[in-house]
């Protein structure tokens, strides 16, 4: 199975972080958040993959290009016009064999091999208490009927949660081509959702499959949440250096130096990172980075940032320096 992954945006909700990153390599639980999707990807059979980059492409293709033995093709997006748009970028990927699209700032726990025997095309769902924020799946005699962007008047509460597995291609990319064509935008961009509804009109049948584990990495409370599930998830716990203390669950790299300190729970140490004298729990600290003399909770270190003082909770953009008198 071929697999998209649109990642070209800015990723404003997640500043200072991704003043110098984009979105995609922000840390978490020890890894990029594009790693865990990778990584998940693979090791469910996908062999070939297009990343539609944007701010701050070239980080991105350095990052996987190092890091994954797998086919990639990368496709900018110059212009962020929307989801919709940012596909029909990537349409020489949309022939024969089916896809299976993923955005790109979401973590996902399900068995997609499912979708490989369908003979229909699929949306991931799930249940929210909020549609408005989403696009939504209205279904009948068990396929959809109506998609709709972010409804301001509820009208469903299945989510579309950012996979979509699409058996024909083509369609996809005649419904799009239309879009752009005629200009059709929603809230001033083109959306996927009504590329998809098109689709729909034009007889192609979509089921739907549950997605209950999927993780928005979106915003600094939902990256914290996330790190606490990629967490929780690990078999492996790191063995404390003398004289500190690991509170499971925790991701300690085994590069980053702890001296004197309480890790966790719920804590993750990146590649080359210092903690020393201090308490962190249900936080993460990026690569690089340094925390002192510090008790920190449910707080973010950017990369190569230094933190030493009285705070108990921070974000901190990378390469930022934050000192604390005692």
């Amino acid at each position: 199975m071929h697999a998209i992954i649109p990642v070209a945006g800015i990723g404003t909700r997640l500043r200072p972080f991704t003043h110098s990153l984009p979105k995609v390599l922000v840390n978490v639980a020890g890894k990029p958040i594009l790693g865990h999707i990778l990584d998940t990807l693979v090791a469910q059979g996908v062999t070939s993959a297009t990343i539609i980059t944007g701010y701050k492409g070239e980080l991105v293709e350095d990052y996987v290009r190092s890091t994954y033995d797998l086919n990639v093709r990368f496709v900018e997006q110059e212009e962020m016009l929307g989801l919709g748009h940012a596909i029909w970028v990537a349409r020489e990927s949309l022939n024969e064999e089916p896809v299976l699209i993923i955005l790109g700032d979401t973590v996902f726990d399900v068995d997609l091999s499912v979708l490989a025997t369908s003979q229909f095309s699929s949306l991931g769902v799930k249940y929210v208490d909020d549609p408005r924020r989403f696009g939504v799946v209205i279904e009948e005699g068990g396929f959809v009927n109506r998609l709709v962007e972010k409804p301001e008047t509820p009208v469903s509460n299945l989510a579309i949660v950012g996979l979509y597995f699409i058996r024909r291609p083509q369609a996809l990319r005649t419904a799009l081509a239309s879009l752009i064509e005629n200009n059709m935008r929603t809230k001033g961009e083109y959306q996927l959702t009504d590329a998809l509804q098109l689709m729909v009109d034009a007889g192609e049948k979509f089921t739907t499959f549950s997605v209950d584990g999927w993780y928005d990495c979106g915003k600094p409370e939902t990256l914290l949440q996330t790190n606490r599930f990629l967490l929780t998830k690990r078999n492996v716990m790191p063995t404390a250096p003398q004289g500190c203390v690991f509170v499971p669950p925790v991701h300690v790299d085994p590069t980053a130096i702890v001296e004197h300190s309480v890790i966790g729970p719920y804590a993750s140490v990146s590649k080359g990172a210092l903690v020393r004298n201090s308490i962190v729990r249900d936080s993460i600290i990026s690569d690089q980075a340094t925390v002192a003399d510090i008790a920190l909770d449910q707080s973010i270190i950017g990369e190569n940032a230094e933190v030493t003082g009285r705070f108990s909770s921070i974000n901190i953009g990378d390469a930022s320096i934050v000192r604390l008198s005692q």
